[in-house]
């Protein structure tokens, strides 16, 4: 750490420069003395070899990236598909997927512009298999005489191809769907017509009478449907159209349970929660359908305590209760033979494996399962009832793992050090303009400098800032002055250690489209960079995104952290081109892109879909999507683009007269060409992918670039 010298400098002014007033002030001593410890990361200051390993320990990414995520030898960020069971060969490279996808076509890559979506369909699979795994061992173990069937809540993640797996993926175990509106139920019925026939479809939320007989003709397509009660008057509408299409329903009911979840995803629990009917309300329910002979429809009894369940202590508390509402309806006469206990099996998004945070869970997939079996099958033993078919609603915990979100540094705030002969001309004439009291802490700071009084500097610059600032704004200071003292104070804090710079990186990304539950809730995600982590990271930094919008940046990481340590941008191993600089945001295939707006206009990013294969780089995509244009955003917006691509056009036309035709078709493709091209921004490493990809306004019969726009062409497609 270098001594405090600055303020000896400071006082060196040009040969017959005079200082108005006092001008006897004491020239300062360079600091003796060893400087207090500072809050710098060991990180940046540390100069002892690095390794991928203590990345993986220092991004955390042994905590929560188990058992899917890993450094490997390269430094780059590697995917293990098939979880603990992946071989070696099987390593998939994130940044061998981030080039094919980025790189031209022309160069065999895929021409995808960031950011990016990855997709691991084998991890998906993974997910649901280790699912059922762990119930279907919790069920063996303890004797338990029924079987366990989850369903996935497509609300989590509606992608096609995403709900097209887990029904193909699942159907060897009956694995569902949950639905929790019109939308959601009509593509569920879709993908369960492929699905097992045993497969539930569970339709939740608010229900209208188009709603409900949409679910009663999915029973006539002998899909296995269960309408559930969330409001007593939806009872009336179910009896009602049952009897008009002859249908006779699967009916559950959802209990609004006494334990609460305490966390900030607790508040569906509770007895002032959303959703559900309360003990009285039950009652009332069987009391009718007793009246009309259909009790024993009533086959399925629901709750939900909240996302992301800390703890199983808590966990056995709610499915303990629900338990007994089971039991109590069984007495009564119900024919219930499912338990379906919501969702909450929740993951470790910070690695830490707590019980104490929204962001972790105290436990894993086994211990959940067998909480949930030992509590059910307690309850039921005690009253002597069947043993239920268990069902889970467990989306988080299914698709958070398979996506990783892929986005580019572009830039970064410069740090630098400041010395004494780079703080401005205003540095020697600063006394010059002071004030008496300004004048009084430039002499205090240089006792104190003197005496090795650290704290008493800062303070002393403070002042003097403070101060200073108020000159400037009554007009007495000059920007010169300003910013001398500007350079002064920050010189003081970095030479004492008592100040660490921590950069702002810009990214293209836009976070409210891409991270929205940042920003709405301040969810936390793991960020880390996908590569050079066989390097130190020698700064720390906290991510701006592309918005207008001050919430638009991400400066609060796992582990409390208010910075990430991060590479200097550029260099040779910085990517591609030796500029590009990759981050990615892990568990994020739940919720994200489902909650993403349209913020600035800015759309969604580009999806590519990669499997594992045998062959050379372990991987294959299966499937590559560019994210929406500015056409599409606009589009979206009820803007119509093709009119406006028009207007500006003619406008062009009459700007540039007919002089020069030539010129203003150039200008009519250029305006084309942004409305095709996605609204992020073409960075230096991407540019080639972009002239590869670009799209332009041309006549459907001559596709050259340079033809003359004439007012016959329509608007169309044709690649550069």
């Amino acid at each position: 750490m270098p001594a405090l010298a600055c303020c000896v400098d400071a006082a060196v002014f040009p040969p017959g420069y005079a200082i108005a007033g006092d001008s006897s002030l004491p020239a300062p001593e360079a600091f003796s003395g060893v400087p207090p410890a500072t809050n710098i990361t060991p990180s940046v200051l540390d100069h002892s070899p690095w390794s991928p390993s203590l990345s993986a320990s220092l991004y955390k990414i042994d905590g929560w990236g188990v058992p899917y995520f890993s450094v490997n030898s390269s430094g780059n960020i590697s995917v293990r598909p098939h979880g603990a069971e992946t071989l070696h060969h099987q390593e998939i490279d994130l940044m061998k997927v981030v080039k094919k996808a980025s790189e031209p076509k022309s160069s065999g890559g895929l021409g995808l512009q960031f950011p990016l979506i990855v997709r691991f369909p084998d991890v998906l699979r993974h997910r649901v298999e280790s699912l059922q795994a762990a119930f279907d061992f919790a069920i063996h173990s303890q004797g338990y005489d029924s079987h366990y069937q989850g369903v996935y809540p497509v609300k989590c993640n509606q992608d096609r191809f995403v709900v097209e797996d887990i029904v193909e993926f699942g159907s060897p175990f009956r694995f569902g769907l949950e639905a929790g509106s019109k939308p959601e139920l009509l593509l569920a019925m879709s993908c369960l017509c492929k699905g097992n026939p045993e497969a539930f479809l569970i339709c939740n939320g608010y229900k209208d009478s188009e709603y409900i007989s949409l679910a009663l003709i999915a029973r006539k397509l002998h899909l296995n449907t269960v309408i559930v009660i969330e409001q007593e008057e939806e009872l009336d509408l179910v009896i009602e159209n049952s009897r008009k299409l002859s249908v006779r329903p699967v009916i559950g009911v959802r209990a609004k349970l006494r334990t609460k979840h305490s966390g900030h995803f607790g508040a569906t629990s509770g007895e002032r929660g959303k959703f559900g009917l309360t003990t009285t309300q039950i009652l009332r329910l069987v009391s009718k359908l007793e009246q009309v002979g259909m009790l024993d429809c009533l086959q399925l009894l629901h709750f939900h305590i909240g996302s992301q369940i800390p703890s199983t202590l808590l966990l056995a508390d709610g499915v303990g209760e629900a338990a007994q509402i089971y039991c109590e309806l069984v007495r009564l006469g119900a024919g219930l033979q499912v338990i379906d206990i919501g969702g909450g099996l929740g993951i470790d998004y910070d690695g830490s494996r707590s019980s104490d945070s929204d962001i972790s869970v105290g436990y894993g997939l086994e211990e959940y399962a067998a909480t949930v079996v030992q509590s059910i099958r307690y309850a039921c033993d005690r009253k002597f009832v069947n043993h239920p078919v268990i069902c889970s609603e467990s989306g988080r915990a299914i698709v958070s793992h398979h996506s990783v979100l892929i986005f580019e540094a572009v830039s970064a705030t410069a740090s630098s050090t400041p010395t004494i002969s780079s703080l401005g001309p205003g540095l020697q004439y600063l006394v010059d303009g002071l004030t008496d009291e300004a004048r009084m802490d430039y002499r205090n700071l240089t006792a104190a400098a003197v005496r090795g009084e650290y704290e008493t500097c800062l303070l002393y610059a403070d002042q003097l800032k403070q101060r200073c600032i108020q000159q400037f704004k009554e007009g007495s200071v000059g920007l010169e002055h300003l910013a001398s003292v500007d350079g002064l104070c920050d010189f003081v804090a970095k030479a004492i250690g008592m100040s660490e710079s921590v950069r702002t990186y810009h990214v293209n990304l836009s976070l409210f489209t891409s991270i929205p539950d940042f920003w709405a809730i301040e969810q936390l995600f793991p960020i880390v960079p996908i590569h050079r982590l066989d390097q130190r990271p020698g700064v720390r930094g906290i991510l701006s995104d592309l918005t207008c919008d001050s919430d638009g940046k991400v400066d609060k990481f796992i582990g409390g952290e208010s910075s990430l340590p991060l590479h200097e941008l550029g260099g040779e191993e910085g990517g591609h081109g030796g500029g590009g600089y990759y981050l990615g945001m892990f568990l994020g295939g739940a919720y994200e892109e489902a909650l993403g707006g349209l913020h600035n206009l800015f759309g969604g990013p580009s999806v590519v879909r990669v499997s594992q294969s045998d062959g050379p780089h372990s991987f294959a995509v299966t499937r590559a999507v560019p994210g929406p244009s500015c056409g599409d955003v606009l589009r979206a917006m009820q803007h119509e683009p093709e009119l406006m691509f028009e207007a500006l056009k003619h406008r062009a036309e009459e700007c540039g007269g007919h002089e020069d035709e030539m010129a203003c078709a150039e200008l009519a493709r250029g305006l084309a060409r942004s409305f095709h091209n996605m609204p992020y921004l073409i960075t230096a490493a991407s540019c080639a992918t972009a002239n590869n990809n670009f799209y332009y306004y041309c006549n459907d019969d001559n596709n050259n670039n340079s033809a003359a726009v004439g007012e016959e062409e329509q608007w169309s497609y044709c690649c550069a």
